[in-house]
């Protein structure tokens, strides 16, 4: 998981292109089942200002509203904003006024922007997208790549290209970016399973030592939360001295990692057991 720039046109897919790939995995069907919007990569969306995906968000307070077609899974998706949040300095509270906001709606699988856009910025969750699923989401909302198209993938990973869906193998192309100096994590919650992509059932992916949860949607790992700490400068933060709250009375900086936004709704979910994909 990275901090990258690049863009790609979105190809045509075909229904069956959809059938011969993973349809448990809700990752790749909004690209295989779409043909409304422009994707770089997998679920990762292509806005219309290319540039924009080199930005962060200004604010580590960040709104966001739920569509109405997605209130019945409103406790799903405040799960996955409290994952993000418990080890990072990033918070998330539901809209007032702002005009910059993450907006949920719903889709035919999972995708998101790549960095911040500004105005209403959608990220889609499909009938399959699990609370692992919306946490990959919302990190790529937040700035960062996936994990295996890092430019050092070669010494952890191979790509087997002869089993990707012919046209899909932008999916796998390298990408400069910034990787903080943390190391390569085969269980990042943004790094592909075996088979994404494949067009055969045969991996698309093999890892080049023994590791049982590759592309797990399950949990941050700590390379995931170190990612997010650095780009978002979290370990710059300190609580405000004692008798020196300052203008905003101390409650604009948090002392990481165990921050979560007193504006977001109460809710301390017990995340199920969600399967790898």
């Amino acid at each position: 998981m990275f901090v990258s720039v690049s863009s790609a046109p979105l190809e045509e897919t075909t229904t069956a292109e959809v059938s011969r790939t993973d349809p448990e995995n809700p990752e790749t069907l909004e690209e295989l089942k779409s043909d409304e919007r422009p994707l770089l990569e997998g679920d990762m969306l292509q806005p219309e200002d290319r540039n924009a995906v080199s930005r962060v968000w200004p604010t580590l307070e960040i709104p966001y509203e739920i569509s109405p077609e997605l209130a019945g899974r409103r406790d799903e998706l405040l799960a996955a904003m409290a994952m993000v949040s418990k080890h990072t300095c990033v918070s998330f509270h539901q809209r007032g006024a702002e005009r910059d906001h993450l907006l949920f709606t719903k889709g035919k699988g999972c995708a998101s922007y790549v960095g911040f856009i500004g105005g209403p910025q959608q990220v889609f969750v499909g009938p399959r997208c699990t609370v692992g699923n919306v946490v990959h989401e919302i990190l790529h909302a937040l700035g960062f790549y996936h994990e295996h198209t890092r430019t050092d993938r070669g010494g952890y990973v191979t790509i087997v290209l002869q089993n990707v869906l012919p046209g899909k193998e932008r999916n796998f192309k390298q990408r400069d970016g910034q990787t903080f100096g943390l190391p390569y994590d085969l269980q990042s919650i943004l790094h592909y399973g075996r088979s994404f992509f494949s067009s055969n059932g045969l991996p698309t992916i093999i890892a080049k030592e023994d590791v049982e949860d590759m592309g797990q949607r399950v949990r941050l790992t700590e390379t995931d939360v170190q990612r997010v700490r650095r780009l978002y400068k979290c370990d710059a933060l300190r609580p405000p001295s004692k008798g020196r709250a300052g203008k905003d009375g101390g409650r604009r900086l948090h002392p990481c990692p165990h921050y979560i936004s007193q504006h977001t709704e109460a809710v301390t979910p017990v995340l199920p057991v969600l399967p790898v994909l």
